[in-house]
């Protein structure tokens, strides 16, 4: 195959292949062998109809163009390596000829921009304090407590924000019940905000075995539409009021939390503070990190094409998508719920996305400045650390992940360390 390539603006540039005559021939003979599979010809059995029958009734623009879509992956990657391009998006494909003899294809093609680094040695970011104080212990203590309260029936009293009332409720709009307003026996939480607004509100001061009609109005951003900003009446009975009682800080309360390396409350102590000590140092030194290479890369001149950013974002969403999945949801369902669309979502990750994009290019670019290379021996240990930390076997590991991206993660891992550690 022969190959040309014309750069132009913002690392674009158009790709020609002029594929082999005999290749071309060839790709046509199997699209006409695989049409024929489907071809119904009067007195044949489908898919056996002699070959030049079934070359008539497909006709042969039907034919060059299954050959042509058989054939173009082929001939973008043979003249990929023959102009030494590096694309980084998806082409677009135009057909330039198409005959029996000849087919010659065009590409247009986003390839990797050039990079002109800035500075990216001796930069310092400051660390800010993470150390913890005996009122961050005892915050933590007490959130600790929270978690082990328990709920006691309100014997005398009225409902008091942060109890628990078991009611029965039914709204009415215009005196009439409406669907999904009625609830029996039904423990609610005040100061939850589970409820429309005002509804948890009015329950205070309520004694157990109360009735009272609660005037509300629903929000006009509310998912039902009948019932948005719609003034409503909801009969309400408090049949139990519950408070919640936490237990004393002490040796005994060590022992609810179930954890066979505490037993005092000293102890606990000193693993919260422990505890929120590393917690506090990994989360500032993240920042400090992402600072660092933030810095590094708006230091450099990048002109990013549009097509890397999209791809991004579509990776991004693509990620997105996995997360809801693991949390039992869909996109669907997500989108119902917060009234976001695709795109919307998509437009919020999109200065996101550009900052990846810059911070990855500026890297690359660093490792290839200083040189930076990747041993086999460091690809295998990648890929060790990578089953252990997922727990799966080695071999299931390399058979899910190439080695060059192993490679390619350890060396844009190269970079940073080599940009921390020039740290002024």
């Amino acid at each position: 195959m022969k190959s040309t390539w014309t750069l132009n603006e913002n690392s674009t540039g158009l790709l020609t292949v002029e594929v082999d005559e005999k290749a071309w021939k060839k790709a046509q003979e199997k699209a006409l062998e695989e049409l024929t599979k489907d071809v119904e010809v009067q007195g044949f059995r489908k898919g056996q109809a002699p070959t030049k029958l079934a070359r008539k009734q497909l006709g042969d623009t039907k034919i060059l163009m299954e050959a042509m879509d058989m054939i173009a992956n082929e001939a973008f990657v043979a003249g990929m390596l023959e102009t030494k391009i590096e694309p980084v998006a998806t082409p677009e494909l135009d057909i330039e000829v198409i005959t029996e003899d000849a087919l010659t294809l065009k590409f247009n093609v986003t390839i990797k921009p050039d990079v002109e680094l800035g500075e990216y040695k001796g930069i310092k970011v400051e660390a800010n304090d993470v150390t913890v104080s005996d009122e961050d212990v005892a915050a933590e203590l007490e959130k600790l407590r929270e978690e082990q309260a328990e709920l006691h029936v309100k014997e005398t009293g009225a409902v008091e924000n942060g109890d628990t009332v078991v009611i029965d409720f039914e709204g009415f709009k215009d005196e009439e019940a409406f669907e999904g307003g009625k609830g029996e026996n039904y423990s609610l939480e005040i100061g939850s905000n589970s409820f429309i607004p005002g509804f948890e509100e009015a329950l205070i001061g309520l004694e157990s075995g109360a009735e009272k009609d609660l005037d509300i109005t629903f929000p006009e951003t509310y998912h039902v539409e009948d019932l948005k900003g719609q003034p409503v009446v909801f009969k309400v009975t408090v049949h139990e009021i519950k408070t919640r009682v936490l237990p004393e800080l002490n040796d005994e309360f060590v022992e609810l939390l179930d954890d066979e390396s505490v037993t005092t409350l000293d102890e606990l102590k000193e693993t919260i503070r422990t505890n929120l000590e590393a917690q506090r140092k990994q989360i500032e030194e993240d920042r400090v990190n992402d600072e660092l290479m933030q810095t590094v890369a708006s230091n450099a001149k990048i002109d990013i094409p549009a097509a890397m950013i999209e791809e991004e974002v579509n990776q991004m969403f693509n990620e997105f998508n996995q997360r809801l999945a693991q949390q039992g949801m869909n996109f669907d369902f997500y989108s119902q719920i917060l009234g976001q669309t695709e795109e919307d979502v998509k437009g919020q990750m999109r200065e996101d996305a550009e900052k990846r994009v810059r911070t990855r290019l500026t890297l690359e670019k660093i490792a290839e400045v200083e040189n930076l290379k990747v041993s086999e021996e460091e690809i295998e240990q990648e890929f060790n650390e990578i089953s252990e930390m997922y727990g799966i076997e080695l071999e299931q590991i390399k058979n899910l992940v190439s080695p060059e991206a192993v490679s390619y993660d350890v060396l844009l891992r190269k970079a940073v360390e080599l940009v921390k550690e020039s740290q002024a």
